[in-house]
């Protein structure tokens, strides 16, 4: 495993935002454990949490694309933190994008105009590279969202990856891979920092997951894991 996904599980431990027990989850599962991103609300927090999502970019990546999109709301400053780390961090300087929620009701004649009272930042131009950047993937309702929402301001657009934070490897309450489904459906990769399985696995190379908190998540998975948890 990469030292930057080790660093990154030791981070969720040391900031609270990986924690081990019982929460419902809103699909109505009882989950073993519990990853909250919310819990990054500083701006030492934020700027650590920029530098996991730029090295997995880099690892990944390399600077094959143009500009990083967050959807709004969380993803404001995942996309913000994320391309300082990459200009800081790897000499990658490209621009960030967000969309507004409630867009300018003013300036919308021309296409360009369009544009701007729709989403802030970096200008894109056709045939523009787009990473796609989000904390969790849940139903994946706000990711085709917003591949609609840009393609129809800006033609031939090109989506080298989704990144997320955590892969929680499970199946929906339908019985699919919603990722999966996702990948299907878009032709985008997505790729996550660590995943439950790695995270499973490097804490307890590390000692920092007790022997009856990792055999909950593995029957959890065992349960509502994917197909490749499950080896399907």
């Amino acid at each position: 495993m990469k030292d930057y996904k080790q660093q990154f599980i030791d981070f969720l431990l040391e900031k609270g935002a990986l924690k081990f027990g019982e929460f419902k989850l809103k699909s109505g599962r009882m989950s073993p454990y519990f990853v909250n991103t919310g819990m990054f609300d500083d701006g030492t927090s934020i700027e650590r949490l920029g530098y996991f999502y730029a090295a997995l970019i880099n690892d990944t990546l390399k600077g094959n694309f143009d500009v990083v999109f967050g959807p709004a709301y969380k993803g404001i400053p995942l996309s913000v933190a994320t391309v300082i780390a990459l200009s800081k961090e790897y000499n990658i300087n490209k621009g960030y994008l967000f969309d507004r929620k409630e867009a300018k009701e003013h300036g919308e004649g021309t296409q360009e105009e369009k544009i701007k009272s729709t989403i802030v930042g970096k200008k894109i131009e056709n045939g523009a590279r787009i990473i796609m950047i989000d904390d969790v993937f849940t139903t994946g309702g706000t990711k085709y969202a917003s591949i609609k929402m840009l393609t129809d301001l800006v033609d031939e657009l090109k989506f080298p990856a989704l990144v997320i934070a955590v892969d929680r490897q499970e199946m929906s309450v339908d019985e699919k891979s919603a990722i999966g489904e996702f990948q299907n459906k878009t032709k985008i990769p997505v790729i996550s920092i660590v995943s439950i399985n790695e995270i499973v696995e490097h804490l307890s190379e590390t000692g920092k997951i007790s022997a009856a908190e990792k055999e909950s998540v593995l029957e959890y998975l065992k349960q509502y894991g994917d197909e490749k948890v499950r080896g399907v």
